[in-house]
């Protein structure tokens, strides 16, 4: 679909999700900065891109994924993912680095 000029946040989200489930988080990451970057109120990608970035070792890249994710749940109303990537952050605060 990429190669067909069908690029879409959806698109990018669901390629992240598979790569991660494939245990390659560098690759899952790429994919979720594009989708959070075609739809930068999307905030399921938020939260699966802090994951990437964690799982790809990128631990301060993740917070900052994640606080952005916080703000644009917090905008939008969705309290669940709010909460969610609180605790996320949170947790990593408390991990030694």
């Amino acid at each position: 679909m990429l190669a067909a000029g069908k690029d879409s946040a959806l698109l990018r989200f669901s390629l992240g999700n598979e790569y991660l489930k494939a245990s390659d988080a560098a690759r899952a990451a790429e994919h979720l900065e594009r989708a959070v970057a075609l739809d930068p109120k999307y905030t399921a990608a938020w939260k699966l891109y802090g994951k990437a970035l964690v799982d790809a070792g990128r631990t301060a890249d993740a917070l900052a994924a994640y606080r952005t994710g916080i703000d644009v749940a917090r905008a939008k109303g969705d309290k669940q993912a709010e909460r969610e990537m609180q605790v996320f952050v949170r947790r990593l605060e408390r991990s030694p680095q």
